[in-house]
């Protein structure tokens, strides 16, 4: 099943040409994670009641699938212990950009001999705190995927979000059937509530001890930002700089970073360090891959200021 934005539908028909359409859930407009994985949950509960979901972001890149597959295998064990399982990143280096899970101790279940108990979630730290949780060795990177039966993340976020889930339900009712789901949605969806699974069911699930985190032994990364772009396209080189676009059009000397052109016009880069060039026909983009996700504000503001032309 994919969620997704109405905007999207084309591209993941494309992409996944045997997704049947009864599976692909468009959202008239984001609702965040809580509405997006909620909603999923409620619909494939009706049709299985037992059912076991994972939620796992379209924007990540996960390299080495035999690790990925123990991983998940797990995670269901857990799943069917009566846990929500999420699979957690073994950091490699003090990254800012995450939340990090705090699990010290094992959880033993049986099925899942990896399985940590997670006590807590922790927002995105600054650099030196997450020196901290990396060398502990007690905290891992919070990558939002979420493992467990249907029934027991409604039943968490019920507990949490009550009028939440029940307009969530009356979706779920009606979303097989085309002639209601429409209207209902047209109804409903304005006045759903926006937040991320993390506050709804993920947090209040730890704290009650019904959480538990598999650590990950595959590579993973998630593209959130340009910086993720650089480092994806990246060879490891000091000097390394990542150009994409057809007919790209750049001359570099010791510079690093990522250019992403989509005018053919000539760039020219010299001696700057971890640069994001993005060049597009409405706007130009110039940052470094450390501000990288600060472009959010960025649109925020062109938002606020009714500039939708060059968003």
């Amino acid at each position: 099943m994919v969620v997704t934005g109405r905007a999207h539908r084309a591209a993941v028909e494309e992409q996944l040409p045997a997704l049947a359409d009864k599976n692909i859930v468009l959202e008239s407009e984001p609702r965040d994670s809580s509405v997006a994985v909620g909603l999923a949950a409620a619909i494939l509960e009706r049709r299985e009641p037992d059912v076991i979901i994972g939620s796992f972001a379209a924007d990540h890149v996960i390299r080495g699938a035999r690790f990925f597959d123990a991983a998940v295998r797990e995670a269901v064990a857990a799943a069917q212990a009566g846990f929500i399982a999420t699979i957690g990143i073994r950091p490699d280096e003090p990254a800012t950009g995450f939340g990090y899970i705090h699990a010290p101790a094992p959880a033993h279940i049986e099925g899942a001999p990896s399985a940590r108990a997670v006590d807590h979630f922790v927002e995105k730290p600054d650099y030196a705190t997450a020196e901290k949780y990396v060398a502990s060795g007690d905290y891992l990177w919070n990558a939002g995927m979420f493992i467990a039966k249907a029934s027991v993340i409604l039943e968490e976020l019920g507990r949490n979000k009550p009028e939440l889930l029940a307009a969530l339900r009356e979706l779920a009712e009606a979303w097989d059937d085309k002639d209601k789901r429409g209207p209902l949605v047209d109804r409903i969806w304005p006045r759903l509530e926006k937040i991320a699974i993390d506050y709804s069911v993920a947090e209040p699930a730890a704290a009650a001890g019904r959480l538990v985190t598999i650590p990950a032994e595959f590579d993973w990364d998630d593209v959130g930002d340009f910086a993720s772009i650089a480092k994806l396209h990246s060879t490891g080189h000091k000097n390394d700089l990542a150009i994409l676009g057809e007919g790209a059009r750049v001359l570099a000397d010791a510079s690093s970073g990522i250019v992403i052109s989509e005018t053919g016009r000539t760039i020219a880069l010299v001696g700057v360090r971890d640069i994001v060039v993005v060049d597009t026909g409405d706007a130009l983009l110039v940052t470094t891959t450390a501000n990288a996700q600060k472009v959010k504000s960025v649109v925020d503001a062109l938002r606020i200021a009714g500039r939708d032309d060059v968003l």
